[in-house]
């Protein structure tokens, strides 16, 4: 996801939906500071709807451009966290 992402919760509320939706995997801020990498696993209707959640994302998010890039599940996530 790209746009004013950082210093507005949005790794914590990407974690709370993908946490009530059921998805495992990780979100992270971008070095470059106007990027956050979610990587999720799911199906994908619940991935789909991740996705417009993020989109609309939590109060001072202004997200401007987000990417997909759909992968076969590797099951290496045993829950959603945010890393550093």
């Amino acid at each position: 996801m790209r746009g004013f992402v950082q210093g507005v919760g949005f790794r914590w509320f990407t974690r709370q939906q993908a946490q009530l939706l059921g998805c495992t995997g990780y979100v992270r801020n971008d070095p470059r500071g106007d990027r956050v990498e979610v990587v999720a696993e799911g199906s994908k209707d619940v991935l789909e709807d991740l996705m417009r959640r993020l989109r609309q994302g939590p109060p001072g998010t202004q997200v401007t451009h987000g990417e997909t890039e759909l992968q076969e599940s590797t099951g290496e996530f045993g829950h959603f966290q945010v890393r550093r």
